[in-house]
């Protein structure tokens, strides 16, 4: 059995542990009230869905809710981490600058994928962007890894 972070340099060893916590951290602060049914299973991400959609009725036209769309956004790449077996990378300067983050995930199959600005673009483009539909065409385009 390995040891967790095995084989992994301390910079992607950090991103895990800061994405994952800040994913914990969105979900400890958004079901301290209202129980949500935010357990990182593919089902939930259409939670996420209606959650954004929440935020774009209440978002005024003058700034994006920033603080609640990263936390979805670790959610989402979370999620991915989970059920999908992505890691969460941290992005070169090219991948900074073609997807405006610094982290995102890497899928199996070495596809690299941005989950915090796809909850942005859910966010400024409505259900067309859908973060279940998102999740559901990455997993189903994965190819296994032949033994």
């Amino acid at each position: 059995m390995s040891k967790a972070g095995e084989g992994r340099d301390s910079g992607q060893v950090a991103v895990e542990v800061r994405m994952r916590a800040r994913a914990r951290a969105f979900v400890a602060h958004v079901t301290r009230r209202n129980p949500l049914p935010l357990d990182y299973s593919v089902a939930s991400l259409r939670v996420v869905d209606f959650m954004v959609d929440g935020l774009r009725k209440g978002a005024g036209e003058v700034r994006l809710p920033e603080r609640a769309l990263a936390g979805l956004g670790a959610y989402v790449g979370e999620v991915l981490v989970r059920q999908a077996g992505a890691v969460w990378v941290e992005f070169d300067a090219a991948q900074r600058a073609y997807f405006g983050q610094a982290v995102g995930v890497r899928m199996p199959d070495g596809r690299v994928w941005n989950p915090l600005g796809k909850v942005v673009n859910r966010f400024e483009a409505g259900a067309e962007e859908s973060l279940q539909t998102f999740y559901l065409t990455l997993h189903g385009r994965s190819r296994k890894a032949v033994a």
